[in-house]
């Protein structure tokens, strides 16, 4: 398995948004979505907002397979569903660590988005 790079980490880990762009079942991309983006340990996970029912999820959860833009890098990457609740109560204490004074923080925590929650490796 491909891991990331140490500047990668740093650079997109520290990143507020990201944007991220699932390939659709055709090999071609969707047009971005600006989303965040948290760093545990060597690995990055990213989370809908709008829960399953985001369109960018839907995608990626169809297709493993995207784009990511982030501090000035452009990566191909994997999704690939983190369903461990150990990792998951990692990262929701990620996204409050992180954006924890804005009020959208919490939410990202609960059902919903917790559900979609997607550890991107880079291809």
């Amino acid at each position: 398995m491909t891991t990331w790079s140490s500047d990668d980490l740093d650079r997109i880990g520290d990143a507020q948004e990201i944007r991220i762009a699932p390939e659709n079942g055709d090999g071609t991309l969707r047009p971005p979505t600006t989303i965040w983006i948290v760093r545990n340990g060597d690995d990055l996970f990213v989370r809908s907002v709008n829960g399953p029912d985001g369109h960018w999820y839907r995608t990626a959860g169809g297709t493993h397979r995207g784009r990511i833009e982030a501090a000035g890098l452009t990566r191909d990457v994997d999704f690939a569903a983190a369903t461990d609740p150990a990792v998951n109560d990692q990262i929701d204490a990620a996204y409050l660590a992180k954006y924890g004074t804005t009020p959208w923080a919490e939410p990202m925590t609960r059902p919903g988005p917790r559900d979609t929650t997607l550890q991107l490796t880079p291809r």
